[in-house]
């Protein structure tokens, strides 16, 4: 069965124009250090799920691309290196702390904010619009999958 994911990325950091320019239009989803994101990478996610890319922490934040989750999990290289700010000291290669998969943007959207998310009817419980709701990553159900993509034609 086919999940869906809405995955949050800085624009400062990874950009959807980055990943489209990324070879394969594929990036690592590096930097997750939030437990339950990493347990939904590691133990849910599956290649051809779909992504929802979601650029946060900028002027405009929302849905900015549809692509799907290109690789099995494995381990996140950031974490063994001592000079990124994602480095964890107790994180060894013989025992990961934290884990990634690729994704593959498939496609550019519009923007889809969060003003219009809100507004949108059957999305009231999309996780991204709960209050308190920080998580980097967090599913989306097939309802909401099928909203998003017809109000983004």
């Amino acid at each position: 069965m086919t999940h869906y994911w809405l995955m949050k990325s800085e624009p400062s950091e990874v950009s959807v124009d980055d990943a489209l320019a990324a070879p394969k239009s594929t990036v690592a989803w590096t930097g997750v250090r939030n437990y339950q994101a990493r347990n939904f990478m590691r133990d849910l996610m599956r290649v051809d799920d779909g992504v929802l890319f979601y650029h946060s922490s900028c002027a405009e934040p929302g849905v900015v691309g549809i692509g799907r989750v290109a690789s099995t999990p494995y381990p996140d290289p950031t974490q063994f290196d001592p000079a990124s700010k994602y480095h964890d000291p107790k994180a060894t290669p013989e025992t990961p702390r934290w884990q990634l998969v690729d994704v593959q943007v498939l496609r550019k959207t519009r923007t889809l904010g969060l003003a219009e998310l809100r507004e949108a009817p059957g999305l009231e419980d999309l996780v991204i619009l709960r209050r308190g709701n920080r998580l980097s990553i967090t599913p989306v159900e097939p309802r909401h999958w099928k909203i998003i993509q017809k109000l983004l034609g």
